[in-house]
């Protein structure tokens, strides 16, 4: 269980964008809505140099989110120390408002795979990702938000619902999670369930952030629509319905505009989180 004097989640319940540099200067000079931004930890692990700076420019300005793909923790493997030290290094000197990772695997002996792959919800897994959290916990000084990934398949030896399991990983960590809302709308599409259903059974009160993205079409081998995670384009407006839905049951949190290929103009982005801020606004009268 997380220790009680490990450093919380402190972002603003409020709009953020995932940072692109092409987007410094009109972010700092017309955010908009905006009040953080999140960054992926790998992109941050050097030696310094302009990205160092902008990064300490912005941190004056905004607060600032950590987002880590390279920890694998759902992997079978022991978590890479060398990894965890330079995270460590980069969360001490940046002091961000949160931390996150993923509920996957990426590494398969010294390789590291250019994906985040999914994972059978068994006993055994939930034991070795449990670990995995302690130890990036107990390391890092911080509690981790958990994302739920985005599911093209369901493996046979599952034995526990999604929801249940991240729900029993908190209970064991007491970890954070982070509600990716576009993630849960592709899954629910692709294994045919209903997203509403998932979210009224996800553990609302462990969310620390909430993210929104773009996703792109396509069909299965029997031509039934299959949903990718592309965060290449607009929001759809299912899920921007979705993310409403869940609003009503969080309340005002932090919710993320993801973009990260194709990247658009930053006027294209800010209309994002202003629709986001919207989303918020309608959560703060119904609540």
């Amino acid at each position: 269980m997380l220790d009680a004097t490990l450093t919380p989640p402190r972002l603003p319940a409020a709009p953020g964008v995932g940072y692109k540099a092409q987007h410094f200067n009109a972010l700092r000079e017309d955010p908009g809505p905006v009040k953080w931004i999140e960054v992926h930890a790998e992109n941050y692990m050097g030696d310094g140099g302009r990205p160092h700076a902008q990064l300490r420019a912005l941190r004056d300005q905004f607060s600032v989110s950590v987002h880590g793909v390279g920890l694998s923790i759902g992997g079978e493997q022991p978590l890479d120390q060398d990894h965890l030290t330079r995270l460590a290094h980069l969360l001490d000197w940046l002091e961000p408002a949160s931390f996150s990772e993923h509920l996957a695997w990426s590494t398969h002996g010294a390789e590291f795979l250019d994906d985040l792959l999914p994972l059978p919800y068994t006993d055994a897994t939930l034991a070795r990702v449990a670990e995995h959290i302690d130890q990036v916990q107990t390391r890092l000084g911080r509690r981790l938000l958990l994302e739920n990934p985005s599911s093209y398949l369901a493996f046979s030896q599952s034995t526990w619902s999604e929801t249940d399991f991240l729900a029993e990983l908190v209970r064991r960590t007491g970890c954070g999670l982070l509600l990716d809302v576009n993630n849960v709308f592709i899954s629910a599409t692709n294994l045919d369930y209903t997203p509403q259903g998932y979210v009224d059974a996800y553990p609302i009160d462990a969310v620390g952030e909430i993210h929104v993205g773009g996703h792109d079409h396509d069909h299965d081998d029997q031509g039934a629509p299959l949903l990718i995670d592309s965060h290449g384009r607009e929001t759809a407006e299912p899920v921007w319905d979705l993310l409403r839905h869940t609003l009503q049951r969080t309340g005002p949190a932090p919710v993320l505009v993801e973009w990260d290929n194709d990247v658009p103009e930053w006027p294209i982005l800010q209309a994002e989180a202003e629709r986001a801020a919207l989303a918020l606004q309608g959560a703060t009268a119904g609540s």
